[in-house]
């Protein structure tokens, strides 16, 4: 079947995790990714250290449990993006 929104890229409405440069995280639900931006919705948001949990510690329980929604929509600039994965893909 597929999505109706071939033009929004391959990762549109999957759950991913967006890595920035620096101590910021985000998952959510991708809606677009193209050369200027990276646009998620249902967006959770984690910075290194906080609450006590690394981004990686954030990441994995993010897989476990899912998150809680900060963001109805954020949307990061793709040259401050480090890397974007399926949360799906992250091993707990």
């Amino acid at each position: 079947m597929g999505t109706f929104h071939q033009d929004k890229g391959e990762l549109h409405g999957i759950t991913v995790v967006v890595d920035m440069e620096g101590d910021r995280v985000y998952v959510g639900r991708c809606w677009e990714m193209n050369d200027r931006e990276v646009v998620l919705l249902d967006a959770d948001e984690h910075a290194d250290g906080e609450d006590g949990r690394s981004k990686e510690e954030f990441i994995r329980r993010a897989a476990e449990v899912g998150v809680w929604k900060k963001h109805d929509r954020v949307v990061l600039p793709a040259a401050d993006v480090a890397s974007v994965t399926r949360l799906g893909d992250v091993e707990v």
